[in-house]
């Protein structure tokens, strides 16, 4: 697999508080990480960041026995409580952390296929020869509004609650975290983004880039462009990882 991870503070923000990164394994795992921190002065990247070093930690010691689809989820889900668990505590022993937290998209790929643990409304999108389609849910407010039929999917593009999230890492012990496989076959590309690309940049016009002939490198940079002309006002965080025989084989 080939993977690239980009991170930009945008135009506005003074710093940034998304954290992320791609660690593979010497068995062909890999694991790629989005976490968009929450919170008061510094703590949205404490938060971030802390889900970024727990998942590594864990992948160093623990992943290579993962072979299966049901022991990638089974290894997501013993390790998504315990970073939930060590915000929460992080929280309550620093008053200047109290209240913060972060979403999470992670994807553990395989040759054959990708478990993905999501919380928030970081998102995962897959492009395979079916197309371009995303494979998380938002756990917002406004998206709870399109489920329910209130607002139309389009009205929820603009609409002033946004970005009030239902569900993230560190802000409840009984926390509900959507697990799920997917089949990841040569040519497959998996993008893993914060809301500063997915709220500033369409669908369609990821699929576009995406399909360009571009490195990943030079897809990951355009995207993150794309989303600071059309304002930045959030950090911008992207994975880009594609399954790719030459790796495989080399």
């Amino acid at each position: 697999m080939n993977a690239v991870f980009e991170t930009d503070r945008g135009r506005v923000r003074t710093h940034n508080e998304d954290s992320g990164g791609v660690f593979y394994h010497k068995n062909s795992l890999c694991l790629a990480i989005v976490a968009d921190g929450m919170g008061g002065h510094n703590a949205g990247d404490t938060a971030s960041r802390m889900t970024v070093n727990i998942f590594q930690n864990h992948w160093m010691e623990t992943a290579a026995a993962i072979q299966s689809p049901e022991e990638a989820l089974n290894w997501l889900k013993s390790i998504v409580p315990v970073i939930n668990i060590e915000i929460l505590h992080h929280a309550s022993t620093h008053p200047e952390c109290s209240g913060m937290g972060t979403t999470l998209v992670a994807a553990l790929c395989t040759e054959k296929f990708c478990a993905i643990a999501s919380v928030g409304d970081s998102r995962c999108y897959l492009q395979s020869e079916d197309g371009f389609s995303q494979v998380t849910e938002d756990h917002s407010l406004v998206n709870e509004l399109v489920k329910s039929g209130e607002i139309t999917r389009e009205a929820a593009e603009n609409h002033p609650k946004k970005n009030v999230l239902t569900r993230a890492l560190g802000t409840d012990e009984k926390l509900a975290v959507d697990y799920r496989t997917i089949m990841f076959e040569e040519g497959d590309l998996l993008l893993l983004c914060s809301d500063g690309l997915s709220n500033k940049v369409s669908a369609a016009e990821m699929h576009r880039v995406l399909q360009l002939t571009d490195s990943l490198q030079a897809k990951a940079d355009t995207l993150i462009r794309m989303a600071n002309e059309n304002g930045g006002e959030d950090n911008i965080t992207v994975v880009l990882l594609e399954h790719c025989a030459e790796r495989e084989s080399g």
